[in-house]
């Protein structure tokens, strides 16, 4: 996989306060990378750097070959950057803004219209492109801060918050848009919305503090939990004792849970002592016992959990 983006060992202090602290990654041609962290981590800072808007303290960051420091034009060239609140000139008309933004990326003429009817089609803003920005509303005035970032068809995309402010029906079109333009590109989601990483994302990283604590798929990060290989089955309530039973006698498994689906129904959640699948033992409890199972799957957790024990030292976690 080709190298589009390559960070190493990124800093950013601002006086004595350190906002990025030797964050490195890379980022290939077909990877959309999520960058997750709590507010304030450095999320918005290290990808101002990227995008040649901020200069590092020190570290290195490039763009197609381009060193951010040394040559950000040719970086600003290969990339389309949609900054955290889509910043525009709201006295302009969507159309007139992006003929401005076209002009600034020397598209000019029929080259200039095309690539500008292109990315309204794609983002879906012809209903609004002649009313001036300023009166638009939230989604629509991000989706016009993507049109801008996908205008000159870049082989590189950093979008911050991509998502924010649109309904559903707008978050799966602008997640749709994102998969299909991945195949040639390299693009850098910033996001608090987790299950967006599932949606579109092929990797993500967590930072915390300025620093680089995890980088992997959504499967690598929820891997990391304790119960990763926890086991959930549905069963009769009048059952539970007994299937509670059974699983004392599974090896590995530390402890259940149990949660009341209905006056009928109740799901038990087996927890493993060790960081080992259990899934074919819980299986076997249940059928040696005579439990009738409705349901039986892996129950793996979230990335909500992963990323709130990551942030807060809970789970060590190498990146």
């Amino acid at each position: 996989m080709t190298a589009m983006v390559e960070v190493d060992r990124l800093v950013k202090t601002f006086g004595n306060f350190v906002g990025v602290d030797g964050i490195s990654l890379s980022v290939g041609k077909g990877e959309v990378l999520g960058f997750l962290g709590p507010n304030g981590a450095g999320k918005t800072t290290t990808m101002r750097m990227i995008a040649g808007f901020l200069t590092p303290t020190s570290g290195t960051a490039t763009v197609c070959g381009h060193d951010v420091a040394s040559d950000p034009t040719a970086v600003k060239r290969a990339l389309g950057y949609m900054p955290e609140g889509s910043p525009s000139y709201e006295d302009m008309t969507v159309r007139a803004f992006l003929t401005f933004i076209a002009a600034v990326r020397g598209l000019e003429g029929a080259e200039a219209q095309t690539r500008i009817a292109r990315a309204v089609e794609r983002v879906v803003l012809g209903d609004v492109i002649d009313r001036p920005i300023e009166v638009l509303s939230k989604g629509y005035k991000r989706r016009v801060g993507m049109a801008q970032a996908i205008l000159h068809d870049p082989p590189v995309l950093i979008l911050d918050e991509p998502t924010d402010g649109l309904d559903p029906n707008q978050k799966h079109h602008v997640r749709s848009l994102i998969k299909e333009m991945a195949a040639d590109k390299a693009i850098i989601i910033s996001t608090h919305i987790l299950e967006e990483v599932t949606a579109v994302c092929t990797r993500a990283v967590i930072i915390g503090q300025g620093k680089l604590l995890a980088d992997g798929t959504s499967d690598q990060l929820l891997a990391k939990l304790p119960d990763y290989h926890a086991v959930a089955v549905v069963i009769p309530t009048v059952q539970v004792e007994s299937a509670i039973a059974a699983l004392r006698g599974v090896t590995n498994v530390a402890y259940t849970q149990s949660q009341t689906i209905d006056d009928n129904t109740t799901r038990l959640r087996a927890i493993p002592k060790t960081s080992a699948p259990i899934l074919s033992d819980v299986a076997t409890a249940m059928r040696n016992n005579g439990i009738n199972v409705a349901e039986i799957f892996q129950d793996r957790g979230d990335l909500d959990d992963v990323f709130r024990l990551i942030t807060t030292g809970a789970i060590k976690s190498a990146a």
